[in-house]
């Protein structure tokens, strides 16, 4: 009978440690293990040493993947903004690059730039702003990694499943990948970064590969102003085609956005029409912006243009017409002649 019950109790014991080493890691184990061996940089936009505060929202997507966060930036006088950046939190270094010619971000010479970083700290997420600066970069720097580039994510829930919005924002898609390095633009409304102090990241000095650009930068046009920038400011006063012409826009618009402190946008109509600067559109082919107040007249309500506000916090619109589709997402609404209400609400706000 021993041998026997021996036999049971080893055939017992090889039948248990069968069945935990067959037993699947649970998925919760699994997302906390990727997330220990996550490491990501976050690709930051300067201009004449002083950081862009809209490219810090690659630093806010990048705590939500865990692991280890680098911030990486290139120009002239690039250590300023490379210290400006050590401050943001969640960051643990900060890599840059002082070269003059990274200044215009440059997709021919700064993509090789890049990517001679991004092998030497093998990241396996690399991390850009959905802005012009994102979008002209990051495309080249997936080719030379021969990954996919996942495009103006608004969400991520995993290491490799992140979400994005299709079809103007009427659709929202899951995406997954199985590349070793995901290369990703984020949209800035989406993952808003709510302090720029407190942090003490080590700085560091990237590789510089200099290499050679088949495109020279002949120069630029901007166009400066003191308001608030678009693509970040808590108010936003937009105009329409409805304003009829630009000496319209110009006398009805910007009066009310400073009596708000608020930037000025504008819809495609508007500025196709010539109303306003190219810079102030918002919308699907334009900005995303989602401030604490979107202020619009003139405006229908095109789904190309909700698609770059509807996330906005509270939605005011003013339109003569009462059946306008702006108002099926605007949280007030006010039906009249924006040519007397509008200037109407500026006067009663210069006097509150």
């Amino acid at each position: 009978m021993a041998p026997t019950l021996r036999t049971s109790l080893l055939r017992g014991a090889q039948s248990c440690l069968r069945q935990q080493r067959s037993t699947p890691i649970s998925r919760l184990s699994q997302d906390a293990y990727l997330r220990r061996l996550a490491s990501t940089l976050a690709v930051l936009e300067q201009r004449d040493g002083k950081l862009n505060p809209s490219s810090l929202a690659s630093i806010t997507a990048a705590q939500k993947l865990g692991g280890s966060i680098h911030g990486f930036l290139a120009g002239a006088n690039a250590q300023p903004a490379a210290a400006e950046a050590a401050k943001v939190p969640g960051l643990e270094k900060v890599i840059y690059v002082d070269n003059a010619s990274y200044d215009k971000g440059l997709p021919e010479n700064y993509a090789p730039l890049l990517l001679e970083n991004i092998k030497k700290g093998s990241y396996t997420h690399v991390i850009a702003g959905h802005s012009a600066f994102g979008k002209n970069l990051l495309p080249r720097v997936a080719a030379l990694l021969d990954v996919q580039q996942i495009s103006d994510i608004t969400d991520i829930e995993g290491e490799d499943t992140f979400i994005r919005p299709i079809y103007a924002g009427n659709a929202i898609l899951t995406v997954q990948s199985t590349d070793a390095t995901k290369v990703i633009t984020v949209r800035g409304t989406a993952f808003q970064n709510t302090t720029s102090e407190g942090g003490s990241a080590a700085l560091e000095e990237g590789v510089d590969p200099k290499a050679e650009s088949t495109t020279t930068w002949v120069s630029e046009d901007l166009a400066k102003s003191d308001r608030p920038e678009l693509a970040t400011a808590e108010r936003v006063v937009s105009g329409g085609r409805g304003l009829k012409s630009k000496e319209e826009f110009d006398r009805v618009i910007p009066p009310l956005a400073d009596a708000l402190g608020a930037a000025i946008g504008a819809s495609r109509a508007a500025v196709d029409s010539g109303f306003a600067d190219n810079s102030l559109q918002v919308g699907q082919t334009g900005k995303n912006v989602a401030p604490q107040l979107y202020l619009c007249a003139g405006i229908s309500g095109a789904i190309q243009h909700l698609a770059g506000m509807k996330d906005s916090k509270v939605i005011a619109a003013i339109n003569k017409d009462a059946d306008a589709p702006i108002f099926q997402v605007a949280d007030v609404g006010l039906v009249g002649d924006l040519f007397e209400k509008v200037p109407e609400l500026t006067e009663k706000v210069k006097s509150s």
